[in-house]
């Protein structure tokens, strides 16, 4: 699963890493990034039909971070754990109920999100802020698109209506967050002296 461009986690436990065997490795960085998405869920403004919290950050972030292959099954088995019962979703919800609910769009979202953002990343958009604001607006965009589609079919709203409840309400802390991950993300490499992309 080794990425073409080095990606943050690669910094934390290169490959190849003595005390750690490749698929081990990237076992604990996968379960440790959906572990991370599951906290950040957790920070929530109880609003509805879909609430505010830090997950989006936490995706993007994670996929970024990742790469698109390991950032996709850390995003697939943070859905994975939450429906299978544990409380990882939003507000502690877990199960398949969420799923088929309102915010069933948005969890598919976050993978697929996590996967363009990683793949972005893998090819040194994280270390320039204008790229990092460009892919995770584009991120964000996959997750509106699917979470609003999919809010559209639950509650049988006009796509106006599906953009009035599942997109607009979450444009500014977006955008807060997306703020937050140009300063964060690149600055991390800046940090560690690795601020141009390595060649492939």
């Amino acid at each position: 699963m080794a990425t073409s461009v080095r990606t943050l986690s690669d910094l934390v436990y290169p490959r190849p890493h003595r005390a750690l065997p490749g698929l081990l490795r990237d076992l604990l960085v996968i379960v440790g990034g959906s572990v991370i998405v599951a906290a950040l869920a957790q920070v929530s403004d109880h609003q509805v039909p879909v609430p505010h919290t830090g997950q989006t950050l936490g995706v993007l972030l994670v996929g970024a971070a990742l790469g698109w292959r390991r950032g996709g099954l850390a995003l697939l088995a943070y859905v994975g754990a939450g429906l299978a019962g544990l409380p990882f979703f939003a507000e502690g919800h877990a199960g398949l109920g969420t799923l088929e609910g309102t915010t069933g769009g948005y969890l598919v979202g976050f993978i697929a999100a996590a996967m363009l953002v990683g793949y972005l990343a893998e090819r040194g958009w994280d270390r320039a802020p204008w790229l990092m604001a460009l892919a995770m607006v584009l991120g964000n965009g996959v997750i509106y698109l699917l979470g609003a589609a999919w809010l559209a079919l639950v509650l049988h709203l006009t796509p106006a209506q599906a953009i009035a409840f599942g997109v607009q309400p979450f444009l500014l802390f977006d955008a807060i967050k997306l703020v937050i991950a140009v300063i964060a993300l690149p600055g991390a490499w800046w940090l560690a002296g690795r601020g141009t992309p390595r060649s492939r």
